[in-house]
């Protein structure tokens, strides 16, 4: 039977006469008519049918190209593509080392369950395994992270070639999310080219983006949907990518919400932010009795050993994924959860077991602010509406200081979380900076990413520029408001992935405010256990790294505005009004 979300009358492509052409043409017109939107390009030699396809596609409006140089700058620019749309992107290279650079964001794609192509460029068979220049041993080269493996033999124009490739584009669509298996994740194509690899590409008409398959449904991975039986004290735990579905299990069950700030779950009136603190505290941590756990919590190691406790049920839900997050393999695992049909959330103790830890978390988060920002709590509103001179005086004496106050890393979290609205977007990098956000940035529904697969610190520049310009594409087609996307990160991410500040000519310039916390180093470490014992230059040089990059000089490079904000009152000019294209501001941090 004929795939009903597949057209049976693709697009005519005219023929060339040249394989590589054809089939690269109709390779990629066959992934957008399978829903594609986005292809990244690193330019070579092997893969130039492939590039110049693209380039034809793009030029007739059927998908949006991005060109990097640097394949994992590439790479990370499609996954964050693929985040804020949920369409796989599809990341084109040529052969050698350009594939081996992708790897990162392929492991990245498979750990957070992330759609993604990769099409690699090889040589033909004929030139493999004789030490060929730019020949490796591409066939397989991402092992088991990859829903599926394709090695093509180089088209040599016979009759159907085509038809094979637009087939062969619909079915790595589906693999890549999941349609048969719920298990989405990259597909590696790697397709062999001979000489000649490319004529003039002609002009293509025609070719319309179609619909995406749907992920399959839990059922595919023998996971039922479950009722919870009342009872338990349980507690709902949202760790990275948890989604909605979290908050509206806690709202529906009167449960604590064990929120993570990557969650995309931080919100609702059963919030508990200082849920480390009372995870700690028997009278809270202690009583726990059931854990529903959504996404992957990576920021505490509270949440762990709360898991990992005998006496606690866990029940990880988890409608898509080969793999679910299960600490100590003793999770129950379900496709999906609902509430008890016969909660009362009016009951006293449903409503003693939530508030207790509501407003518990209220009080610490309360005291937690003060201590992040030395001006709370002041000047005194009072003081100015006083007719007192001495009052007035007192009153702009502590307004001045709340301006001029200097910056920590808790407040500098607290500043982005407070000035990222819903139409905005917020990607946070793996530093510290993460995690003091966790700790104290209250509830708000916005749209925040985070990199938590394998929580590396690679790629965040280039995985919030694909973020970036898929929201401002998105907002240009449906008219919507275009926000700015703020990355927080710290500044040895930022040096990790230097390359991504080059655009490149031709290349959008979305609404990007990089904001660096610049301690000189990887002050992360300094937390490690070791570094009380440790010699203090052999850990600074093998473990904080320093370093003194002039990060205005950098930024001048690559064409990107600079500012630098070292008081409260710089700080919150330059988050309420950044400059429009890619900036970064510069916040400086003690040690």
């Amino acid at each position: 039977m004929a795939d009903p979300r597949v057209s049976e009358e693709p697009a005519e492509v005219e023929q060339t006469g040249n394989p590589a052409t054809d089939y690269a043409l109709a390779l990629l017109a066959g992934f957008v008519e399978a829903g594609v939107a986005d292809i990244v390009v690193s330019p070579g030699s092997r893969s130039q049918a492939l590039a110049l396809a693209a380039a034809e596609l793009e030029r007739a409006g059927a998908a949006r190209l991005h060109v990097r140089i640097d394949e994992r700058v590439g790479g990370f620019l499609a996954l964050g593509l693929t985040r804020e749309t949920g369409a796989p992107t599809v990341i084109v290279t040529t052969s050698g080392t350009a594939t081996a650079n992708l790897h990162p964001a392929v492991l990245e794609a498979h750990e957070a369950g992330i759609p993604m192509i990769v099409v690699t460029a090889d040589r033909p068979s004929e030139l493999r395994g004789i030490r060929s220049n730019q020949t490796t041993r591409q066939d397989g080269l991402y092992g088991t992270v990859v829903r599926a493996s394709h090695d093509v033999a180089a088209p040599v124009g016979a009759a159907g070639e085509t038809s094979d490739a637009r087939a062969l584009a619909r079915a790595a669509v589906a693999e890549a999310v999941g349609a048969d298996s719920a298990d989405p994740g990259p597909v590696h194509l790697n397709i062999g080219f001979r000489e000649p690899l490319s004529v003039a590409v002609p002009q293509v008409h025609g070719v319309a983006r179609g619909d995406l398959p749907a992920t399959a449904g839990p059922e595919a991975l023998g996971r039922a949907v479950i009722e919870l039986t009342d009872g338990p004290r349980t507690v709902v735990v949202a760790g990275a990518d948890a989604g909605a579905e979290a908050a509206e299990l806690a709202r529906a069950g009167g449960y604590p919400l064990l929120a993570e700030v990557s969650s995309g779950s931080r919100f609702g009136p059963e919030l508990v932010v200082a849920y480390r603190e009372l995870l700690r505290d028997e009278a809270f941590g202690g009583r726990v009795e059931r854990a529903v756990v959504f996404g992957h919590p990576t920021l505490s190691r509270e949440v762990p050993a709360l898991l990992l406790r005998d006496d606690v049920e866990v029940l990880v839900v988890a409608p898509t994924g080969g793999e679910a997050y299960n600490p100590g393999r003793r999770a129950h695992v379900a496709g999906g959860v609902r509430a008890p049909a016969d909660v009362d959330l009016r009951s006293p103790e449903v409503r003693a077991w939530v508030g207790s830890w509501v407003f518990a978390s209220r009080r610490l988060a309360e005291e937690a602010e003060r201590a992040a920002d030395p001006a709370a709590g002041a000047p005194d509103v009072e003081k100015a509406r006083s007719y007192d001179p001495a009052d007035a005086l007192a009153f702009a004496r502590a307004e001045l200081a709340a301006v001029r106050a200097p910056i920590t890393r808790p407040l500098l979290a607290e500043a982005l979380w407070r000035y990222t609205w819903p139409h905005d977007r917020l990607v946070l990098g793996a530093s510290r900076l993460i995690r003091d956000a966790d700790r104290l940035v209250p509830g708000k529904k916005i749209v925040v990413h985070a990199n938590r697969g394998l929580a590396g610190i690679d790629g965040t520049i280039a995985t919030a520029t694909g973020i970036a310009l898929a929201a401002e594409a998105r907002a240009a087609e449906t008219g919507a408001a275009a926000g700015v996307t703020r990355v927080l990160l710290g500044d040895l991410a930022l040096l990790h992935d230097v390359g991504a500040l080059l655009g490149g000519a031709g290349e959008a310039r979305p609404h990007l405010q990089v904001v660096v916390g610049n301690d000189g180093g990887g002050t992360i470490f300094d937390g490690l256990e070791v570094a009380a014992t440790a010699p203090a230059e052999a850990f600074d040089r093998v473990l904080y790294t320093p370093q003194a990059v002039d990060l205005s000089a950098l930024a001048r490079a690559y064409g990107w505005e600079y500012r630098v904000a070292r008081t409260k009152g710089e700080l919150d000019q330059a988050l309420s009004a950044p400059p429009q294209g890619p900036s970064i501001l510069e916040v400086p941090l003690p040690r």
